[in-house]
């Protein structure tokens, strides 16, 4: 029987550090090039399609009766149209560039390591998405009314087109990457480079990692948006600590069965003593 190879399979042979650097360039380039035709179909699409109308439905009933979003400036609705383009082209490209980090790393990795690239950049984009989703129609009709609150009979919000898109795109770009910690978990937890007992030390340090970044991610510097980041974050911190557990569990019991086939095979090689 052929043992499995110690090295990485590799689909080429061995390339000077010159050709690495090239391969990488190309790399980049058609992932810039990408990103460059996702913005400008995204601009495209913004520009034909009321996109910021869709985007202005969490605020709309706070409104009064027939008003619209104010600009201050003549800049401002092709800066956001900009911005709105910007954020779709992005998201439009990264398919490519993730397929061109794959093509790049590919042939450094086990076999056993390639298998879940291709099924965990489907899930990073799924989860990216849920991750939006659920910070434009649940988490935004939960922050308006809560930032509004803090108006009072002296203070009259005017509400401008720049600030709200500029929350709007903040929020779902932000819960978007949050969605993504797991599968970082994950990969951290596969690779062996994190484990339940490490999870389960730095808990503690993690909730100041978690409040620290979720401040510096959310906008403005109100303590309830931090809180609404930190909290989906935290949760899967400890579904983290749950997943190492089990994958350690599994990976304990799958080493065991190895054992004892091994030791099976052994007993069954050795030639029974035949008579004096």
């Amino acid at each position: 029987m052929s043992e499995e190879p110690t090295q990485p399979e590799r689909g080429r042979g061995e390339m000077p550090f010159l050709d690495h650097l090239e391969e990488l360039r190309w790399r980049l380039i058609k992932s810039l090039i990408a990103v460059v035709v996702g913005i400008g179909g995204g601009y495209a699409l913004v520009t034909h399609i009321d996109v910021i109308a869709f985007l202005k439905h969490p605020i709309e009933k706070y409104l009064p009766a027939g008003q619209k979003l104010l600009f201050t400036s003549l800049m401002d609705p092709f800066l956001i149209q900009l911005k709105l383009a910007i954020a779709i082209g992005c998201v439009a490209a990264l398919p490519v560039i993730l397929y061109q980090v794959w093509a790049f790393l590919r042939p450094a990795l086990y076999q056993r390591e390639a298998k879940i690239v291709i099924p965990m950049a489907f899930s990073g984009i799924v989860l990216f998405v849920i991750g939006s989703a659920l910070g434009f129609y649940v988490v935004m009709p939960l922050a308006i009314p809560v930032l509004l609150s803090f108006s009072t009979a002296s203070l009259q919000p005017l509400l401008t087109a720049t600030e709200y898109f500029s929350l709007t795109l903040s929020i779902v770009l932000v819960f978007g990457a949050v969605f993504e910690v797991p599968l970082v978990m994950f990969l951290l937890i596969y690779m062996r480079l994190v484990s339940s007992s490490f999870l389960k030390k730095h808990h503690r340090t993690f909730i100041m990692v978690n409040a620290v970044a979720s401040a510096l991610l959310t906008p403005g510097d109100l303590v309830v948006m931090t809180l609404i980041a930190m909290i989906p974050i935290q949760l899967f911190y400890e579904l983290a600590i749950v997943m190492a557990i089990v994958m350690e569990k599994r990976r304990a019991k799958a080493e065991r069965l190895a054992e004892q086939q091994s030791a099976q095979e052994d007993s069954d090689s050795v030639p029974a003593a035949g008579p004096a």
